[in-house]
């Protein structure tokens, strides 16, 4: 039988993207898309923040791999690279211990790409730079896509990832690690089964905390079980937006009649962020028999913290 194909079409960037800060570093920052940038580059991916201080200079994106919870810095152009941007990388790199540099612009001077490969020559694995190619493509009247091409990268990083990777999972975890991993994945367990459910469960990890998306960059629903305390929380934690939280906080009264329970209000005056947080007490990990009790309140919260705030974040500019 024969069948029709498409010819690729390319788009410009800034017939999607009209500004970098505005439109591009926010589109790149969701989870899927930083997700998407990750797999290409080999990362696990996990946004801290945008438009953070680093030294005189601001980073678009800052991020942490997974792997090594090294910190990773996104730095954006949606025209050819120029060495104003080459400078704020190397500015990044001279004050930071281990860093992960990634340079997106839609083109790349050939010196510039020969200068991020003989970065990668001269410096140990503490420091890695990479360069990525963004581009759009469309057959026909699809959907826009968009594709990330490497153009320069440290030397046998393949193997390096492989390493990292092996690391992580043949790490030695303690019992209450173990617990912790266990409970998350009974958790989405739980979730799976629900039809329609709001909450999109996440990898569980060997964390005292389990992230959900709440469909706004920078702003995460996230489980947290603290062992010591012996308390299960949930919150709306903020990463670096403090007028996110104020916007929030003039609704008070309003959100929590709709949740119907009383929060804690944390605006962490001395941190980036912040978090609107509500605890379940006596919540002991080591004892699993009562897990049934802990994941039907979580699943139960986690549906109404995800209704109520998401409706409230998506009318916040």
């Amino acid at each position: 039988m024969k069948k029709n194909l498409g010819r690729l079409e390319k788009v410009e960037l800034r017939d999607i993207w009209e500004k970098e800060d505005k439109h591009f570093t926010p589109w790149l920052a969701k989870e899927e898309n930083i997700e998407l940038l990750g797999e290409t580059i080999g990362m696990t991916l996990v946004v801290e923040a945008q438009e953070k201080d680093v030294g005189p200079f601001k980073a678009d994106i800052l991020c942490k791999d997974y792997a090594t919870n090294n910190m990773v810095l996104i730095e954006n152009q949606l025209e050819k690279t120029d060495h104003k941007h080459l400078g704020q990388l190397l500015t990044y790199a001279t004050g930071l211990k281990a860093v992960t540099i990634i340079w997106i612009a839609s083109e790349f001077n050939d010196e510039h790409r020969a200068t991020l490969d003989w970065l990668n020559d001269i410096t140990d694995e503490k420091f890695n730079f990479f360069g990525v190619i963004v581009e759009l493509y469309k057959i026909g009247e699809s959907n826009i896509a968009p594709n990330f091409k490497i153009i320069s990268k440290p030397n046998n990083w393949s193997k390096r990832v492989s390493s990292a990777k092996s690391k992580m999972q043949n790490e030695e975890l303690g019992e209450t690690k173990l617990l912790q991993m266990k409970f998350w994945s009974a958790l989405n367990d739980k979730i799976n089964q629900i039809e329609n459910s709001p909450v999109k469960p996440q990898k569980p990890t060997a964390k005292h905390w389990h992230t959900f998306s709440t469909g706004k960059s920078g702003v995460n629903l996230n489980l947290t079980f603290n062992t010591k305390t012996e308390k299960l929380g949930i919150e709306i934690y903020i990463i670096n937006d403090k007028e996110i939280f104020d916007e929030l906080e003039r609704d008070k009264e309003e959100i929590e009649k709709k949740l119907n329970v009383k929060l804690s209000w944390q605006p962490l005056p001395n941190r980036s962020a912040s978090r609107i947080k509500l605890y379940r007490e006596n919540s002991i990990l080591h004892e699993e028999s009562k897990w049934k009790e802990y994941i039907d309140w979580s699943v139960e919260m986690l549906e109404k913290f995800h209704i109520v705030f998401s409706s409230k974040l998506k009318a916040i500019d």
